[in-house]
């Protein structure tokens, strides 16, 4: 979309026009256009605290959520409907960039919140009764919200850096966007089965799907660029308690001997054993960890709350070593980044996962899990009905009510660079003693 069609070169009435037929095609339908545009043309104009505070409004990010899953019967028709949405969009000339020499926020007046008002209206984010101002009111705070939600971001009302990234996307890259992932969706059609487990790896989301509704959702951390998650169908077959976690050769190489000549009690202070070719421990005082070669021994981890896996792993078919496990480090799940790890999935809340896996599994029940984990004993266990899982890339979707969904575009696969927004975050920052490298 080229800068010279932007809002600054549009009057208030024809803005307000276009942005009325927009917002009423994205909820009812072109037939309420006319009353759409009246009700924005008439309404006062917004930020006077006294009397426009809506309480409400800072609330509206919650219809976002929906219990509908990605890849439900619906997805392909809505995402139809939404490309016919943002078609509309761009035929009109898209939404307006926008910018402030300050970070816009509740309570901010400045002359870039009416670029912001109109950027909102037309994406359905802003009721049209909030009409144009310069005031960044309740009205305001609610719809930067419901955009944050759309987008996976967190939902602060604050616009930062990667709130205004994601809102100076042009509407037709937007679209494109979406006409990319309808055809990943159109592949996911088919029958998935009864019960299954969706992994979105640029949402770094979970969703375990029952009967066509999802019965649990999971934060995710997912492979970084540099070591990326495969997208893949396969099954899960096992699911393992208090996992032994044994550090791959370059971990041992890189990082584990380095510490150890500076730390000589590292391995011990991790739990990390040394295993010979017969099964034999070796005492780590044995070793000279200054040799130029480090030793030809399996470094194994026990099971316990430091292990690298923490208290559970969960096995499917692949040829790629990859697996969902728990971790110990639980506040990565608060991060807005979570693309860190070398290609497994770490998975939040992990025990209401494996709880839902094993329902059809003999003698598993919850209080049977948490008893085990106590244990501290490595507990393989075979599921009775082995459950599909889809690892798939779906960075743009519709669940519901026309609320469309995007995601950064963090493998660089939708054809946009500046949909990557997060890229060159910890993308090839240094390994970590992480379990994704674990050879089985």
């Amino acid at each position: 979309m080229s800068r010279k069609t932007g809002f600054d070169v549009f009057s208030r009435r024809a803005f307000l026009r276009s942005a009325a037929t927009l917002g009423a095609a994205a909820v009812a339908g072109p037939t309420l256009a006319q009353t759409a545009m009246d009700d924005v043309l008439n309404a006062p104009r917004r930020g006077n605290w006294d009397d426009q505070f809506d309480a409400k409004a800072s609330r509206s990010a919650d219809a976002v959520t929906s219990n509908n899953p990605i890849l439900g019967s619906g997805a392909v028709p809505n995402i139809q409907q939404a490309i016919s949405d943002y078609q509309q969009i761009v035929s009109a000339g898209g939404w307006p960039n926008v910018s402030s020499s300050q970070k816009l926020q509740l309570g901010v007046v400045d002359p870039g919140v009416q670029s912001l008002r109109q950027r909102l209206m037309i994406s359905g984010d802003l009721p049209r009764e909030a009409g144009i101002s310069n005031a960044f009111d309740s009205y305001v705070d609610g719809a930067v919200k419901r955009f944050q939600a759309r987008h996976g971001l967190p939902q602060d009302g604050v616009l930062g850096e990667y709130s205004l990234k994601a809102m100076n996307v042009p509407a037709t890259t937007r679209l494109n966007q979406l006409n990319t992932n309808m055809v990943r969706l159109q592949a996911m059609s088919g029958d998935l089965g009864q019960r299954y487990v969706m992994v979105n790896i640029p949402a770094a989301h979970i969703e375990a799907v029952e009967g066509g509704r999802v019965a649990s959702r999971h934060v995710a951390v997912v492979g970084r660029l540099s070591r990326p998650t495969h997208i893949l169908n396969s099954k899960i077959y096992d699911v393992t308690l208090n996992p032994y976690w044994t550090a791959p050769r370059s971990i041992v190489e890189k990082d584990i001997v380095p510490l150890m000549r500076t730390d000589p009690t590292y391995l011990k202070r991790n739990n990390i054993r040394l295993i010979d070719g017969k099964g034999q421990e070796v005492a780590p005082e044995t070793i000279d960890w200054n040799a130029e070669k480090a030793p030809n021994l399996m470094f194994r981890q026990d099971p316990g709350k430091i292990n690298a896996m923490s208290s559970t792993k969960i096995n499917f078919h692949n040829p790629n070593n990859e697996y969902m496990h728990d971790t110990p480090q639980q506040g990565l799940f608060n991060k807005l980044m979570r693309f860190e790890s070398s290609g497994c999935v770490r998975v939040q809340n992990v025990r209401d996962l494996i709880t839902w896996l094993l329902r059809d599994t003999p003698g598993w029940s919850r209080q049977d899990i948490e008893r085990v984990i106590d244990t501290r004993v490595n507990t393989p266990i075979r599921l009775a009905v082995e459950v599909p899982v889809y690892f798939v890339y779906i960075s743009a979707w519709s669940a519901r009510d026309r609320v469309v969904q995007f995601r950064d575009d963090i493998y660089q696969m939708d054809g946009a660079t500046e949909l990557a927004l997060q890229t060159g975050y910890n993308q090839e920052g240094g390994q970590t003693v992480d379990s994704d490298l674990l050879p089985q």
